[in-house]
Order: C-alpha cells, then structure tokens, then sequence
C-alpha cells in the first residue's frame, strides 16, 4: 500500500469510529422559581432558554417539555431533509413544518404524549420535482431524535 493510500484509509477509519462513537451533550436546569427554568446548553454560542409549564400550573413564560421535544423532532427532520437536498443539489424555495403533539391521559391520569404528527411543507422548482423522491425515501433515517423516540431511549435517573 502506497503511504497516500495508508492515509486515506487512516481518515477513513477515524471518521467511521466517529461517527458510531458515542459523545454526550450536557444540559443544565436551574430552578429560577415555581416550575420556571434557565436551560443552559454545553456550547457557548447558545443562548439560555426559559422553560415553564402552562397556566395555571406555571407562569407560561417559555415552552414546556412537550413543547421543547415536539419544537426538537421538527427540526431535527426538518434539518434532515434540508441536508439530503443540499447533497441532491435540489434548491428548496421554501420550508415550513408544522408538529402536532397529542397528548392522552393514561390510566393514571397522567399526560402522555400518544404521537407526534409531523408535516413538511416544501416547495422546489418543478424541474427538481422528479428528483425529490430518494431523499423523500431516505432523510427520516437521519433524524437523531426522531429515531431515538421510534427506537425507545433508555432515561436513568439519580436525585441526590
């Protein structure tokens, strides 16, 4: 094997041990008061953001967690198709995703989320059309949180 090529066998091996490695993304909760919360994410450039459960349980001053993961499924497929159409060199005029979330009370009488109903409304030029069928059949496949929920994600929990 010629040194390049022990190279680009090299860049590829690391790449696909990133890519199947697992990385954790820290989030931080503070209790600002009541159910109100300043939500911190692990990167810098982020903003903090205020969650708070709906009236009259909370102030209604920011999104609750059913909102926040309905808010994280849409963009992440949203995200999803928007990349397989940039490798497809399709152009996207315009883009809007609406997320339903339907929530039920179980047999305790506790909310749940039953399902999520998701629509994409996108609009391409007529003569990219034919070409939108392989990332319509692929880019669901893509989306981090929406096939974690499909595949059940294991929460653990510890109070100290």
């Amino acid at each position: 094997m010629l040194p390049i090529q022990k190279i680009i066998v090299s860049v590829l091996v690391i790449s696909e041990l990133w890519r199947m490695s697992e990385r954790i993304i820290e989030t931080k909760l503070w209790l600002i008061e009541g159910y109100k919360f300043d939500v911190n994410f692990d990167a810098d450039y982020l903003p903090n953001l205020i969650s708070d459960e709906p009236k009259p349980t909370g102030e209604g001053s920011g999104p609750n967690a059913p909102r926040l993961l309905a808010a994280a499924v849409g963009q992440c497929m949203s995200s999803s198709l928007i990349y397989c159409l940039k490798k497809a060199r399709i152009p996207i005029n315009n883009l809007e995703t609406t997320v339903k979330t339907n929530l039920f009370k179980n047999e305790k009488g506790l909310t749940r989320i039953k399902s999520i109903d998701i629509q994409i409304m996108l609009e391409v030029n007529e003569e990219h059309k034919k070409r939108l069928n392989r990332c319509l059949t692929i880019f669901e496949d893509y989306c981090t949180v929406t096939q974690s929920i499909r595949n059940g994600i294991q929460v653990n929990i510890r109070v100290n």
